[in-house]
């Protein structure tokens, strides 16, 4: 039997597609080279924007008329399997399954019966409860980075967010199950994991004496990748984690993230705007005030941090002068890079209803000024790094050309060097001299390991 993965949306998303496959790959399943010569074909779905559910739509419409030419099975699963559960079983029958949100324990039972060349056949209808089941492992065979959730879920209700109404209430992982499985990763040679969540740095554990908040937890992980590690490049780990919220982001994050050499110190913070007004109105729980603060503690406490954000325009209610804010903030902070979108009502949030809803024409046009302004700000940044010799992982043979290998460095920065020194480089580290800038890329050349 093959299958093949469709995965949209975040890193969770991803993570939770590896662990299902991992469940795949110990039963015998084998990987397809596509979706159509594939006997199952698992879709992991996204509702964050509209955009997301669209091309979904489009995918189900193109499996619908590709099942008419030959068989296979065909899953649902995600946030828009949560959220149109009923809706998508009864609009596309070419679904087999609808896995939603809390009902990823039934991959198994599904999967013997598609062996069976059988329909699964559920034993109880959706639960009404809503347990999230945390995979053991979200690894991917031979890989050298690797997710690992540590909590899902999200209790901030930001107005324009649909999150926690397809994910549910915030809930954090055993820390003794994520320690063993970081374990088991960097015993299996991966050299970078992510710690994820919705709003990661709210991990919190209350069952005994093991880490109790994410700073803890933070350090707990860096003492296992010193356990595993050694001295020198070849023996470097690196931690990241995503998505952290400004209102969650404590004093003591920001020393742990100081103090752990193997914490990278790329921080993401998503900013969502810049007025305290449409912040507020969002329901974000800081002003334009309290975030400018805590980026200034952070680079003070953090000098070599570089910050990365969320930008989100065109919110109902926003004037100009609440938009030039945005402007004024990014100049201020200057952020290394930005994730930027303009607004989207999302049936459902507080935000699809609100008065004085913007014109998508001027939404537009707004988002078109920021992210103008971001690659200026982001190219000047990033011209600062010309000269430095950093660490650089390696991570593949260049696409644009097979005779230069690409990497990224611990500010996630990508670069390509000559790759005909070694091409067995791949999965490891060097430290490169970043010679110059080309577009968002650099090029570099491999210097002594110090």
């Amino acid at each position: 039997m093959t299958y093949f993965f469709e995965t949209y949306g975040c890193q969770m998303n991803q993570a939770e597609s590896a662990s299902v496959e991992q469940i795949l790959l110990s039963r015998g399943w084998k990987k397809a080279p596509s979706a159509e010569t594939a006997g199952l074909v698992i879709i992991n779905t996204c509702s964050v924007r509209i955009t997301a559910e669209t091309r979904v739509f489009g995918r189900l419409a193109y499996f619908a008329a590709l099942k008419k030419k030959r068989p296979f099975f065909l899953i649902l699963t995600g946030c828009m399997a949560e959220r149109l559960h009923d809706e998508i079983q009864k609009q596309f029958p070419c679904v087999d399954v609808v896995v939603g949100m809390f009902e990823k324990h039934i991959f198994p039972d599904v999967f013997q019966a598609f062996e069976k060349n059988a329909p699964y056949v559920p034993v109880e209808e959706k639960p009404a409860g809503e347990t999230y089941f945390f995979a053991p492992s979200s690894y991917s065979q031979g890989s050298f980075q690797s997710f690992v959730p540590i909590m899902n879920g999200c209790n901030n209700f930001c107005s324009y967010c649909i999150v926690p109404y397809v994910r549910g209430r915030e809930v954090s992982r055993d820390p003794g199950d994520i320690l063993r499985e970081i374990d088991s990763l960097f015993a299996k040679g991966v050299k970078e994991i992510t710690l994820l969540g919705q709003n990661v740095n709210s991990y919190r554990w209350e069952g005994g004496s093991a880490a109790g908040d994410f700073p803890s937890l933070l350090s707990a992980v860096a003492r296992v990748s010193e356990k595993n590690g050694g001295s020198g490049l070849s023996s470097l780990k690196w931690i990241r984690f995503m998505s952290s919220h400004p209102k969650d982001f404590s004093e003591d994050l920001i020393g742990t993230i100081a103090a752990e050499k193997s914490v990278c110190k790329m921080i993401h913070l998503p900013a969502q705007h810049g007025s305290t007004r449409i912040l507020k109105a969002m329901n974000r729980g800081y002003t334009r005030e309290k975030y400018i603060a805590l980026a200034e503690k952070i680079r003070k406490n953090i000098p070599d941090a570089s910050l990365s954000t969320d930008i989100l325009v065109g919110f109902p209610g926003e004037t100009e002068k609440d938009f030039e804010e945005v402007l004024s903030l990014m100049e201020e902070i200057r952020f290394e890079s930005a994730y930027m979108y303009h607004f989207n009502p999302r049936e459902g949030t507080k935000a699809f209803s609100m008065p004085d809803q913007i014109p998508e024409q001027v939404r537009k046009e707004r988002l078109d000024r920021v992210i103008s302004l971001q690659m200026k700000i982001s190219a000047e940044e990033m011209r600062k790094r010309v000269g430095k010799v950093v660490p650089v992982l390696v991570e593949s043979v260049s696409r644009n050309n097979p005779d230069e290998l690409f990497g990224h460095t611990e500010r996630g920065e990508m670069v390509v060097f000559d790759g005909k020194l070694d091409g067995n480089l791949i999965g490891s580290f060097v430290q490169a001299e970043l010679m110059c800038l080309r577009g968002k890329t650099f090029r570099a050349k491999i210097s002594p390991s110090v």
